[in-house]
């Protein structure tokens, strides 16, 4: 069976950003979103949309993998820009201004999602959830659940490709069984498809039973240890170098 390709899965490497610390690359995410929604157009988004093009560079990644990241909200992108475009009410138009208003608002999206697969791309869940955890720490002098909250994220950015590759191998069996998936009227090809989601929903809540189960066994008790050290010179140069682009991209 082939293996999919999911957009934002880890992939190895020995890039600079790969080489990050994982708290380092969680500030940069945060600073880098900000930033993409508080940009005026159109130099500031230019200045972010540099930024992206830098971080795809330095990490290795793909445009087209931003690309097919967008994919499952490429309806929504689209309704959202035509909605604003198009004037219903009193002389109806195109309004200029609407479309360049929605235009701007789904770049700002995009440039969020290209920040967001690097980061995943570069980073290890383990990392995430340590990253984050270490974030989170002063939080727990007021009874925050750091550890369990790490864990929890952890848990789900592992869920994500083994979904995929599970609805994958579903749909492959199912066809071979002679299921027409994609024939049909949109009724038609709902109904159908519900030959895979009976069956990937049974499958996951069976992982998380074996799972909760493992974890049971383990005497897990939400909390753990972060072996994280001090962030290296690399990391503090990366952190004033985005703080200053994002600076520079809301000042503009």
């Amino acid at each position: 069976m082939r293996r999919v390709l999911t957009p934002g899965a880890y992939a190895p490497g020995a890039t600079v950003v790969h080489r990050l610390d994982p708290r380092a690359k969680l500030v940069c995410l945060l600073a880098s979103s900000v930033a993409a929604f508080a940009a005026p157009a159109p130099w500031g988004l230019a200045v972010v949309a540099l930024g992206l093009l830098a971080t795809l560079v330095a990490s290795r990644t793909s445009p087209a993998t931003v690309l097919r990241g967008l994919r499952p909200a490429a309806l929504i992108l689209a309704l959202s820009v035509v909605s604003n475009a198009v004037v219903l009410v009193g002389q109806p138009g195109v309004s200029v201004e609407g479309l360049a208003r929605s235009a701007a608002v789904v770049c700002r999206i995009a440039l969020v999602v290209g920040f967001a697969l690097a980061f995943s791309s570069t980073t290890p869940p383990p990392a995430m959830a340590d990253g984050l955890a270490a974030l989170m720490a002063p939080l727990r002098r007021v009874g925050v659940p750091v550890g369990a909250i790490a864990m929890s994220a952890s848990i789900a950015l592992r869920f994500i490709p083994l979904t995929v590759e599970e609805v994958d191998r579903i749909r492959c069996a199912q066809r071979a069984r002679g299921a027409r998936l994609d024939e049909g009227g949109m009724l038609r090809r709902v109904r159908s498809w519900g030959q895979v989601l009976v069956p990937l929903f049974v499958g996951l809540f069976r992982r998380a039973d074996e799972l909760a189960s493992a974890m049971c066994d383990r005497c897990y008790t939400g909390e753990q240890t972060v072996l994280l050290g001090p962030l290296a010179r690399r990391d503090w140069a990366a952190l004033v170098a985005c703080a200053a682009w994002a600076v520079a991209a809301v000042a503009l």
